[in-house]
């Protein structure tokens, strides 16, 4: 277990990231088979779940509300605002949308469908550069007033957005992408969040998968699968990025481990406050990445990971630009 953030919730060392179940990664999963696995996760300890409005959108919270529905007094689960979903019912996001009042409709529906009457954990999905900062932090803070929201929290926020904010409303956790191939937050943002005592939670943690070393440059993607459409996904960059699974693989071989376990003991040896929440539809896989936390890394290892890493340039963006526009706001 581990405490997120300074006054936040405590949470399992894994969360579950459960976007994947429903949406961006292929075909959903079996809806029974999904509520299964979710349910299995809490046998196992896990108690920290992550989803939002805009995962499918809607039914992503909608399963985690009938799964988690039994179990609730047992889990943190934390959701999103922060799009404007199409009117019409269509399928994605057709900007952003933090106004007020947006945000204690979006809350409302949240709770229906997570078939609960409180909100653990409440993050701006990503900042709206139209509606300022103090705004949004007000508006949850209302929220967690009427007992409606517990915590607060923000997305792929800057270290000036993060401040805004908790200068209003505290600020529970920062979710940022973060893992051995996207280490930006190491520069600005973790040293601001460990300062306001704010906890961290990677997703991505496994590099939407391409850290587990079951991806290569010959791997073929659903036309459903988004990673279709990142730079950092093309045959030429899997090819090129190779060398950092192959440095993962080496570790784990000598720790009877699997590279996503030791992709995942790093990134929970880095700080005790930081919660990496790896997603999955495959129970063998949730098995395999809670098992991380059993793998210690010694000294020697994280030099070799530091020195080693170091001499790797990934190749490719993250996001292609009209993604990565609406990071670091």
């Amino acid at each position: 277990m581990r405490k997120l953030g300074k006054n936040g919730p405590e949470v399992s060392a894994l969360g579950l990231g459960c976007m994947g179940m429903s949406y961006s990664y292929g075909p959903a999963g079996d809806k029974k088979e999904m509520i299964s696995l979710l349910r299995t996760a809490v046998e196992q300890g896990v108690t920290f779940f992550d989803t939002a409005e805009v995962y499918g959108p809607f039914i992503n919270e909608e399963l985690l509300g009938e799964a988690l529905a039994p179990l609730r007094k047992q889990v943190v689960i934390a959701t999103k605002f922060g799009f404007r979903l199409d009117p019409k019912g269509g399928p994605k996001w057709i900007g952003l949308d933090s106004h007020p009042k947006h945000i204690k409709k979006v809350a409302e529906a949240s709770l229906r469908r997570l078939r609960t009457d409180v909100i653990d954990l409440f993050y701006q999905h990503r900042v709206d550069p139209g509606i300022p900062m103090e705004d949004v932090a007000g508006a949850v803070k209302d929220l967690v007033s009427e007992g409606k929201v517990r915590y607060f929290g923000l997305s792929e926020a800057s270290v000036k957005s993060i401040r805004q904010a908790h200068a209003v409303h505290p600020v529970t956790a920062l979710q940022s992408e973060y893992s051995l191939w996207w280490r930006e937050p190491e520069a600005e943002i973790i040293p601001a969040v460990e300062e306001l005592g704010i906890g961290f939670v990677p997703y991505s943690p496994l590099g939407r998968g391409f850290l587990t070393g079951k991806i290569n440059e010959n791997t073929t993607f659903d036309a459903n699968d988004f990673r279709v459409n990142l730079p950092r996904f093309t045959p030429e960059a899997r090819k090129a990025n190779q060398a950092l699974v192959d440095l993962l693989t080496g570790i784990a071989i000598g720790k009877n481990a699997t590279p996503a376990q030791i992709a995942l003991a790093w990134l929970l040896a880095q700080k005790p406050w930081i919660v990496p929440i790896p997603g999955t539809k495959k129970l063998e896989r949730f098995e395999e990445n809670i098992g991380a936390v059993g793998v210690e890394l010694t000294q020697a290892d994280f030099r070799e990971i530091e020195e080693a890493s170091a001499k790797i340039k990934i190749r490719g963006g993250r996001y292609p630009e009209n993604l990565q526009k609406m990071t670091g706001k």
